[in-house]
C-alpha cells in the first residue's frame, strides 16, 4: 500500500531531519545575522532545503520550481540588491519590539500545531479502502506529478495562471525600465 516503498525506510528519515534542521536553523540564522549578505546566504541555504522536502514529498517539480525561481532568481536579485547597496555589515538597526514579537510568534506557532492536531484530514489510504479514489489514481499521481500539475494549470486554474503569468511580465517590464538609461 501507500507509504511502504522507499519513504518508508531509515535513509529517508535521517534526511528529512537533517534537512528540517538544516531548513529551521538557517531561518533563524536570516532572522538574526547582523549582517545582511549572510543573512541572504543563509536564506538560500533554507530554500534549498525546503527544496529537498519537496523531493521528499515526490513534488519534483515543485522542487525544480523551488530550486530555479527562488534559490536562482529571486536569491540572486536579493544579493545584487544587498551588494549595490552600502554598510551592508550595518544591519538594520536594533529595536525594541523583540519580546513583543517573540510572544507573537510563539502564539502563532501554538496555533499552528492546534490547528494541525485538530484537523481532520484526508488520508488517501482511507479513501481509497471508502472507494472514493482509485489506486490507480493515486499511482498515476505519485509517479508522474508534471502532467497532473499541468492539468490542473491549463484546464482547472487557467485564470490563475494567467494572472501570475501576467504579474510576472510587469515585474520583468518594471525591471527593465528600471534598469535602461535616462
Amino acid at each position: 500500500m501507500i507509504g511502504q516503498g522507499t519513504e518508508a525506510s531509515l535513509i529517508v528519515d535521517i534526511v528529512f531531519w537533517v534537512l528540517a534542521v538544516s531548513s529551521i536553523v538557517a531561518a533563524i540564522a536570516v532572522v538574526q545575522m547582523k549582517d545582511l549578505f549572510r543573512a541572504a546566504l543563509f536564506l538560500i541555504v533554507c530554500l534549498l532545503a525546503v527544496a529537498g522536502m519537496f523531493v521528499l514529498l515526490r513534488a519534483e517539480f515543485l522542487a525544480a520550481v523551488q530550486v530555479l525561481i527562488y534559490v536562482g532568481a529571486i536569491s540572486v536579485l536579493i544579493i545584487f540588491a544587498i551588494l549595490m547597496t552600502g554598510d551592508i555589515e550595518e544591519g538594520s538597526p536594533s529595536h525594541n519590539f523583540k519580546w513583543p514579537v517573540a510572544a507573537l510568534a510563539a502564539l502563532f506557532c501554538a496555533l499552528a500545531i492546534f490547528v494541525s492536531t485538530s484537523t481532520d484530514w484526508n488520508l488517501l489510504e482511507p479513501a481509497i479502502d471508502a472507494g472514493r479514489i482509485s489506486a490507480d489514481t493515486v499511482t498515476d499521481v505519485y509517479t508522474n506529478t508534471v502532467p497532473v500539475i499541468a492539468h490542473l494549470l491549463i484546464r482547472d486554474f487557467v485564470l490563475v495562471f494567467e494572472i501570475a503569468s501576467v504579474l510576472l511580465l510587469a515585474a520583468v517590464i518594471g525591471a527593465l525600465a528600471l534598469i535602461r538609461e535616462r
